[in-house]
């Protein structure tokens, strides 16, 4: 694209926007509003706040678009009107002001309502379709998405085509149609594959597919996408995706996009040019500001701080970064994943704070599977901090520390909290582990068989039934993943279905357990298929196997070293070599150990002296001398650290 030789400094600022150059649009313009020879119009004061925001000044992007809206009112311009409104009510529900941004819709409804049909609607029937989707109308939501696709290709903008879709992919799969919303998820991402959409709407729908494949259990495809979006977000960056081209949008010029998702992305959009359509690039993942880290002190990722994204840094990349955080984690690259999570955390813009929650979330699951539990709740506490329910691994910690009951509770309130999985099926489904496992541990075997079937029905093997007759038509609310087998799912839900087995001592233990260490591989997710070989172990042996079991428990030794998992290393390690020859955990005796085995296994002191051969008195001397070493306050959480030390 030729640059032109004016020295008007509007002229100029609109001609890198043009190229998406925002910082140097913004110097432009910035310069131009301090000293104006001649007033900004409504559209320069869109370009003014798409520029401000790209180059980290989201206070004067707002400012600026608040200008705007009164520059199309007095020209009586309701489109332009109507889409800057728009625009401050995506603005202000990032920025956590929900009556602000409630009444800035309304205001684009007004505006926007009793005109003909116009591209700026796609905006509002964006909107309607999240809306009701989170109310679970999903026969409106839908309804909301094919009016907006109507919309979209009638304006010929291949952005506000992409990002239909993408909209017609969250409500498909909130309504449980997975392979339909998978598959238009799919048509959205090929759109950015080719590079024919504008820089602002390519971050956007990558930050959305990777949202909508970690909701949705979709590790391969969270995997290819992930690392295509960090590709594209490396510096050097210049707002376009490669291979762009010319701008193919309505005729303004490809700036910015709307924002389509409320807990993703937020609005930094142009003016627009109403002779041929509203530019169709108003949207991003990120805004100005960052929450950035601490680099000192004994945290080892510091709680966030307010920063300024550098001028010409892609603001998408922390955002990016912090999907990237969560696949690391599973495909067992933890000290990449820890240090990414600190670097994302440093990236982050203040407005998008879940991001930087997600991230202290992933770094406390890896400190806490590598024994760093001190690290792991000083993590988990920056999650919550930011407005994450830390869950379920901060139950799980708190079973590693031996504190049973306040595992339990903790993983029964967020299931609570969470009763409906349309939104996030892969964060009820690890609820619903943990709560196997931590049932598990204190010997509740009925409450661990209710959440392994749970489990195994939001996986697919438990079938959905009929919907509700007023949905039929749209097809079933139901969890997406009911109607098939989800490859993540599925292998979580065999590993809970072969524990309970085990524990139960029924013969189903090893098919189930077998199955979930081939989900495991084939996902390739190493540290949960050396949990299912320990299993594995177990039953072996109890099947009178001890040479099979011998191979499972090297083989999930070799991979917690590799991984640094200690705990887990340790257990397997203690485990090949006998058990009763190891050194106990606590400083415990071996009567005492014993007699924590059998407590473990839900004896009374009853049973236990008649086990040993001693008297009630020395069970109950016993016991009050391995609370004290193991700093336990109750059997329930002697049980759980039994559990949790491999003594049982």
């Amino acid at each position: 694209m030729s640059v032109p030789t004016t020295t008007d400094p509007v002229d100029r600022a609109r001609s890198a926007a043009a190229r998406e150059s925002w910082a140097e649009a913004y110097a432009l313009l910035h310069a131009h509003d301090r000293h104006p020879s001649r007033g900004l119009t409504a559209d320069d004061l869109s370009v003014l706040a798409d520029a401000a925001w790209w180059s980290g000044h989201v206070d004067e992007s707002v400012a600026a678009l608040l200008r705007a809206h009164a520059a199309f009112l007095a020209a009586d311009d309701h489109r332009g009107a109507g889409l800057a409104s728009w625009r401050l009510y995506d603005e202000y529900t990032g920025l956590g002001r929900p009556a602000a941004a409630a009444g800035w819709l309304h205001r684009a409804r007004h505006h926007l309502e009793d005109l003909p049909d116009c591209p700026e609607r796609c905006f509002l029937e964006m909107t309607a379709s999240e809306e009701a989707s989170d109310r679970g109308d999903h026969r409106s939501a839908l309804a909301a998405t094919r009016r907006m696709t109507a919309l979209a290709r009638a304006s010929g903008s291949p952005d506000l085509l992409a990002l239909s879709h993408q909209a017609g992919s969250r409500a498909l799969l909130a309504a449980g149609r997975r392979t339909e919303g998978l598959a238009l998820l799919d048509d959205a991402m090929s759109a950015v594959a080719a590079g024919g959409l504008s820089g602002i709407v390519t971050g956007r729908l990558y930050c959305l597919a990777l949202t909508r494949c970690g909701e949705a259990a979709d590790l391969a495809r969270a995997v290819e996408w992930t690392n295509a979006a960090m590709e594209w977000c490396a510096p050097p960056w210049t707002g376009r995706p490669p291979d762009r081209g010319t701008d193919h949008g309505t005729g303004a010029d490809s700036r910015t996009g709307p924002r389509t998702d409320r807990g993703t992305a937020t609005d930094h959009g142009t003016g627009t040019d109403r002779g041929t359509g509203p530019s169709t690039d108003r949207g991003t993942d990120t805004r100005a500001r960052t929450a950035e880290p601490e680099t000192a002190g004994s945290a080892p990722v510091p709680a966030p701080l307010p920063m300024t994204v550098p001028s010409g840094e892609n603001p998408f990349r922390g955002v990016l970064r912090a999907h990237r955080v969560a696949v690391l984690d599973l495909l067992g690259a933890w000290a990449l994943a820890e240090a990414e999570a600190r670097q994302a955390c440093r990236e982050v813009p203040v407005d998008r704070l879940e991001s930087a929650a997600a991230a202290y979330y992933a770094a406390g699951d890896v400190q806490r599977r590598q024994g760093r539990l001190e690290a792991a709740a000083v993590s988990y506490g920056h999650a919550h901090e930011l407005g994450r329910i830390p869950q379920p691994g901060l139950a799980l910690l708190r079973l590693a520390q031996g504190r049973a009951d306040a595992a339990v509770a903790g993983v029964d309130l967020a299931l609570a909290c969470r009763n409906d999985p349309d939104h996030d099926l892969l964060g009820r489904a690890r609820l619903l582990a943990a709560r196997t496992e931590v049932a598990l541990a204190v010997r509740d075997l009925p409450g661990a068989a209710r959440a392994a079937e749970d489990l195994d029905a939001l996986a697919g093997a438990g079938g959905a039934g009929a919907p509700p007759a007023g949905d039929r038509a749209e097809g079933p609310p139901a969890a997406l993943g009911r109607h098939e087998d989800v490859p993540l799912l599925r292998a979580l839900a065999d590993t809970a279905l072969g524990a309970v087995a085990l524990a139960e001592r029924r013969p189903g233990a090893l098919p189930a357990l077998r199955r979930a260490l081939g989900g495991w591989l084939g996902l390739r997710v190493p540290y949960e298929a050396a949990r299912v070989r320990m299993l594995l172990a177990a039953a072996c042996r109890a099947a009178g196997d001890e040479e099979a079991a011998r191979l499972e428990l090297g083989t999930a030794r070799v991979v917690f070293e590799r991984l640094g998992a200690v705990p887990d290393a340790r257990r397997a390690a203690a485990l090949v070599a006998g058990g009763s020859r190891r050194r106990l955990p606590g400083g415990l005796t071996a009567r005492e150990a014993e007699v924590l085995r059998l407590v473990a296994s839900g004896g009374t002191n009853k049973d236990v002296a008649r086990a040993l051969g001693i008297s009630e008195q020395t069970v109950a001397r016993h016991l009050n001398h391995v609370f004290a070493a193991l700093g336990v306050g109750s059997r329930a959480s002697a049980t759980a650290y039994a559990y949790a030390h491999g003594l049982v």
